[in-house]
C-alpha cells in the first residue's frame, strides 16, 4: 500500500530542514542591572548549560532603529558565559562601536547577542532579550527584562511605574 501524501509530505520536510538548520538556534540572553547602573547583557544560565557560546557582537534598539552595538574582529573572540556581562554603551578602544543612544524609562528595547560558531556544540547562534527601564519615585529607573511570552498590559509589560 502506498501513502504518497506521506511520502510527499516527509520529502518537503527533508527538503526544509538543511535551511532551518543554517539558520541556527535563537537562544535566550539575559538583561540584568549592571555593576554601574544601566542595563547589563549576557545569556542565561540555562543557555550556559547548552555550551557557552563564542561572542561576535551585541545590539540594542527600540525596534525601529540601532541605538548601540558593539562587535568583535573577524580574528579575536572569547566565551560568553552567563557570569559576564556586557555594559549597554561599554566601549573598548580596540573594540569596533557605536555611541550609544539615552534610553529612556517606560520604553521597550530589544536586545540581540549574535555568536560565532565556536567549540561548543548545541550553544545558540543568536541570543534575544526585551527589556526596558521603569522610572522610581526617587527618579532612577530599575532594568527590567520582559519575559518570554508576556504580552503589553495597561502598564506596558510592567515598564511603566505604577499611577499615583
Amino acid at each position: 500500500m502506498q501513502f504518497p501524501f506521506f511520502a510527499g509530505a516527509l520529502c518537503g520536510l527533508a527538503l526544509t530542514l538543511p535551511a532551518a538548520q543554517a539558520l541556527g538556534r535563537i537562544g535566550a540572553a539575559e538583561v540584568r542591572e549592571g555593576p554601574r547602573g544601566g542595563p547589563c547583557f549576557t545569556i542565561g544560565a540555562r543557555e550556559e548549560g547548552e555550551g557557552t557560546p563564542d561572542f561576535h557582537a551585541v545590539t540594542v534598539s527600540d525596534g525601529q532603529r540601532l541605538l548601540w552595538k558593539m562587535s568583535m574582529p573577524p580574528d579575536r573572540t572569547f566565551a560568553l558565559s552567563s557570569s559576564m556581562c556586557v555594559p549597554y554603551g561599554g566601549q573598548v578602544a580596540s573594540l569596533p562601536h557605536t555611541q550609544a543612544a539615552a534610553l529612556e524609562a517606560g520604553k521597550v528595547y530589544y536586545l540581540r547577542i549574535e555568536a560565532r560558531s565556536g567549540k561548543a556544540r548545541g550553544a545558540a547562534q543568536a541570543y534575544d532579550a526585551r527589556f526596558c527601564l521603569v522610572r522610581q519615585r526617587d527618579g532612577g529607573a530599575l532594568v527590567r527584562q520582559i519575559p518570554d511570552g508576556e504580552r503589553p498590559g495597561k502598564r506596558l509589560f510592567g515598564c511603566l511605574p505604577p499611577a499615583e
